[in-house]
């Protein structure tokens, strides 16, 4: 087991597998994350934005497993 499974399995615990399944990030923070990816690819960014870029990339990943893992205890 990968230690970030357990805070997945925390995730998936603490929600409702519904609630968590359908989890979509707010329009400002969607809005965001695509002005940072659009500035590092056309003028870079600077070391904090690139820090809460690289922090989002994380959350997703674990969010995306922890969604995964909802769905399985959905469709138990």
């Amino acid at each position: 087991m990968h230690a970030y499974e357990e805070v997945i399995d925390w995730i998936a615990a603490e929600r409702s597998s519904q609630e968590l399944a359908h989890y979509q990030a707010s329009t400002a923070a969607k809005e965001r994350v695509a002005l940072l990816l659009r500035k590092e690819k056309t003028e870079g960014l600077l070391p904090d934005e690139k820090s809460e870029l690289d922090h989002y990339s994380q959350l997703e990943h674990i969010m995306r497993l922890a969604k995964a893992r909802a769905l399985q205890h959905l469709s138990k």
